[in-house]
Order: structure tokens, then C-alpha cells, then sequence
């Protein structure tokens, strides 16, 4: 895939309100993850591994935190002199971006003034290591108009308008259903696309000029039928967060040896903003079992089947299982805590227990003191 000819545009504000815990302080694509990551370098990352060296990165409100994650695009070598990183914020109001055909349709002018023939689509609440190459060489390969990136599994519970997908047996889908009743295994978009430009400008143009502006049902379902769209099918380890459970279950599923593998797989890596720190200490009496540590972190109690970011302090005789804990927490002594997610610059003091369930882990949010 030529860098020159595809150029990304990632959504990191969409389905903020199915974890508004997380996105209260951020927005989606800023959310934290498997311990020094954000949401939003996977599916940065996987353009860059695929070629791609244009990307505008749309966001409404509470973007602090990710214009700083991101800064110049240079952990992604997209700090360049022509093309590269392009932060994209509401050029008159935050209204613009309620959906995502307004929120298209504000970044127009962006889309005109480039010169690449394809457009991948993507949204920041899926966690996956994808090879966008092999999904543009299926896309000329059917001369597909439009190539939808879809996974075959039962829909997740809360997923913002489910759409399924019917297939022939050349991949040509051959029916569109959006907030179907189907249950069991299905095949779903992942709100993952690829398409022609002009054809993006086109198809935006008139369903802004109709006043149609739902995406999946105005310019997909609508059209499907007119255009030749192909699917793709998205295997491996590819959870798609729509609450806090699966936010949950998706760091806790680092822990498998198999679903590291194939996330963080060598040859496609996925980049972030380093933070230089010092190794890890781990205090006499400490104990550590089947847990994600990052750099920067103090251990003196227990940890079992946690996810820590920088910069953590697990205090003496505290006992930490099934947990997500994020970056520059401080947690005190003798306290316990089970299927707890905890933000960032949290403050836990001294012998205090928290418990949550494996389907509702309890939360405490960023910057607080308990």
C-alpha cells in the first residue's frame, strides 16, 4: 500500500457515552490501556505499519489529554514537513461533531485539499493489531467502492447501532441490518472502512443536502446495494469496548500469553508517547503473580492478575487482585482491593477495601482520594 495513495481519518470522540466514567476527564481515543498505551495508537499504529503517513485525527471536547499524548506524531514518524499528523477540532462548534456524517462533513475542506485516491475510516474502541496492506490488496482485488471490516462473533451487549452484515459467496454484502434482534454469532461492522475519496465527498454531499445523517442506515445501508462493497473479515484478538466490563476484560485478557502475541506482534508494533522511568522496584516481602507491570512502579504488598501503569505504589501488606490501576496511583498500607479500576493520580489511604464483580468491577475516578 503506497503511503501516498491512502490517508487515514480516525474518530476518537465517537461512544463516549458507553463508558462516560472513563471519558468524563477525556475523550475516547485517550482512554488508557494495558498499562502504558491509549486507545487511539492502535489504530494509529496500524496505519503507520500499513504505510500510511497522513492522518487527521478528529476531536471534539476534553482533547488536553490527547493533544499532549499525541503532540507532533513523532513516536508514529508522523512529525513531517508535508502530510503527517493533523488534529482536527470543531472549525465553528462542537454541535458539528454530533455524528459522524456532521462531523464529515465539517472536515470537507480537508478532504478536498488532499491528494490520496483511498480513505480508511476508524474508530478508537477497538483493540486490535490489523494489517491495513492486506485489506487494501482485498479491496483491488474485488474492485470494491467499499471495503467494510466486520467480525464474526456474537454482537457485543451494548454496541452503539449494530450492524450486520450478509454476504454472497464472493464476500459481496448482500444485506444491511442496523439494530437487528439477532442473536447468537453474527457478522458485524466494526466501524472500520475503506473507500475511494471522491466517492466519501460524494456520498457525504448528499446525505448532508437530504438531511439523512445517519451513517450507518443514510450512506451504508442506502447504498449498499448501488455500489459493489466487499467485507472483510477481522480475526484474532480484536475486543471492542462498549462498557466498562469489556474495558475490563480487555486488559485483563493480557495476561494470555497467546493474546499478547498477537497484539503485539513484532513485525507490526504498536507505538506510544514515551515516558522515560526508572525499572520497576519490587520491596522484600513483595509478591507478584500473572500481572502487567510498567516502568516506574513500587511494589511492597501483594499483586495477582493486575494491569499497572507507571508509576504505581502498592503499599506494605496491601493485596491487589484482578485489577486495572492506573498511572502515578498511590495506594496505602494494609488495604484491599478486587476487581477494582482505578484512574489516574488516585490516592488510596491506609487499610481500605474495595471489592467489585468480575461483570461490574467498581471504578474510582481520576484524581481522586479515598
Amino acid at each position: 500500500m503506497r503511503g501516498n495513495n491512502v490517508m487515514g481519518i480516525i474518530f476518537s470522540n465517537l461512544h463516549e457515552d458507553l463508558i462516560s466514567e472513563l471519558t468524563e476527564k477525556r475523550i475516547m481515543g485517550a482512554v488508557p490501556f494495558g498499562g502504558k498505551y491509549r486507545l487511539i495508537d492502535f489504530p494509529l499504529s496500524n496505519m503507520v505499519n500499513s504505510g500510511v503517513n497522513k492522518v487527521g485525527v478528529l476531536v471534539r471536547s476534553n482533547y488536553q489529554s490527547i493533544v499532549d499524548h499525541l503532540g507532533t506524531g513523532k513516536a508514529w514518524d508522523l512529525s513531517r514537513k508535508r502530510d503527517g499528523l493533523f488534529l482536527l477540532p470543531p472549525f465553528n462548534n462542537t454541535s458539528e461533531y454530533a455524528n459522524r456524517l456532521t462531523t464529515l462533513n465539517s472536515i470537507l475542506p480537508f478532504l478536498k485539499n488532499s491528494t490520496e485516491e483511498y480513505v480508511i475510516l476508524s474508530d478508537c474502541d477497538t483493540v486490535a493489531n490489523i494489517d491495513y496492506q492486506d485489506i487494501y490488496t482485498r479491496h483491488l482485488q474485488t474492485n470494491a467502492d467499499i471495503t467494510l471490516v466486520y467480525k464474526r462473533d456474537q454482537l457485543p451487549a451494548k454496541l452503539h447501532d449494530p450492524m450486520v452484515l450478509s454476504f454472497d459467496a464472493r464476500g459481496k454484502v448482500i444485506d444491511v441490518l442496523v439494530n437487528s434482534n439477532i442473536s447468537g454469532s453474527c457478522s458485524f461492522y466494526m466501524n472500520i472502512m475503506l473507500i475511494k475519496r471522491e466517492l466519501l465527498i460524494e456520498l457525504v454531499n448528499k446525505c448532508i443536502s437530504k438531511n439523512t445523517l445517519n451513517f450507518k442506515r443514510d450512506l451504508i445501508q442506502a447504498e449498499y446495494q448501488n455500489l459493489n462493497v466487499y467485507g472483510y473479515e477481522l480475526k484474532g484478538f480484536s475486543p471492542v469496548i462498549t462498557c466498562m466490563s469489556d474495558y475490563f476484560n480487555a486488559n485483563m485478557a493480557l495476561m494470555q500469553e497467546d493474546v499478547r502475541a498477537d497484539l503485539f506482534n513484532s513485525a507490526r508494533p504498536i507505538y506510544t508517547k514515551v515516558r522515560d522511568d526508572m525499572p520497576t522496584k519490587y520491596g522484600l516481602g513483595s509478591s507478584v503473580k500473572n500481572s502487567l507491570i510498567a516502568n516506574g512502579c513500587i511494589i511492597e504488598g501483594e499483586v495477582e492478575n493486575c494491569v499497572l501503569f507507571k508509576g504505581v505504589h502498592i503499599g506494605k501488606g496491601t493485596k491487589v487482585s484482578n485489577c486495572v490501576i492506573m498511572q502515578d496511583t498511590k495506594i496505602g498500607a494494609d488495604s484491599s482491593l478486587s476487581y477494582v479500576i482505578v484512574d489516574k493520580d488516585v490516592v488510596i489511604k491506609d487499610e481500605r477495601t474495595m471489592m467489585g464483580l468480575l461483570s461490574y468491577p467498581v471504578y474510582i475516578s481520576k484524581g481522586s482520594v479515598v
